[in-house]
């Protein structure tokens, strides 16, 4: 009679759990943030006699994001920051860096809205830079990339409220977790690509 196999019953973890792609989506969303800072995000109609001689009459005077909303550059940088760091944060930092995120998140969907409801207002900065006149009446045109912005700052927060039920799927990252949960040094889950390279840092052999 041939023994019977008795085989591990270790939690499945949801794709959306997993800590490599959990924090991978993270960081794209904040970099697709960091992305609309770069391009246009308003043109401001003037008069050609307004117009400096290095701002083109047909193409209007371009504003880029960064310009028109200088916040969400330093944002999104918060937020890549705090999605890396999720991946080798214990518990209790796990939930200061989603609150961080998720302020980071509502401060680029805020300041982006705030463009797209004003975009004159926010135009001003430049046009005064770019003609030397302040109030003036122009006309402005709104791009997609504020919207582009809204968008991604709403997934980010959305990304950020995952990492707390996620990280019940994850790995201990200190000595305090593993005691926390029993001090078994045996894995909890199957290890994705963060886990084996924190393993091969410290002289182990995930294989």
């Amino acid at each position: 009679m041939s023994g019977s196999t008795v085989k591990s019953t270790s939690p499945v973890v949801p794709r959306w759990a997993r800590k490599s792609t959990l924090v991978l989506a993270i960081s794209l969303l904040a970099l697709a943030v960091f992305g609309t800072t770069t391009q246009t995000w308003l043109v401001v109609h003037l008069e050609p006699a307004q117009l400096g001689q290095a701002v083109n009459s047909q193409d209007g005077l371009q504003v880029q994001g960064s310009k028109a909303a200088t916040t969400v550059t330093a944002l999104a940088l918060v937020a890549l920051a705090g999605g890396l760091a999720a991946s080798i944060a214990g518990r209790v930092a796990r939930w200061v860096i989603t609150a961080l995120i998720l302020l980071a998140a509502a401060g680029i969907v805020g300041a982006a809205a705030v463009v797209i409801a004003d975009p004159l207002a926010a135009a001003q900065g430049s046009i005064a830079a770019a003609t030397g006149i302040t109030g003036s009446n122009v006309r402005v045109d709104v791009t997609v990339f504020p919207a582009l912005a809204v968008a991604a700052g709403c997934l980010l927060g959305l990304g950020a409220l995952l990492i707390i039920p996620a990280g019940r799927y994850w790995k201990s990252r200190t000595k305090y977790d593993t005691a926390a949960t029993g001090g078994s040094a045996a894995p909890a889950g199957p290890a994705d690509e963060i886990d084996s390279w924190d393993r091969l840092s410290r002289g182990d052999d995930p294989t």
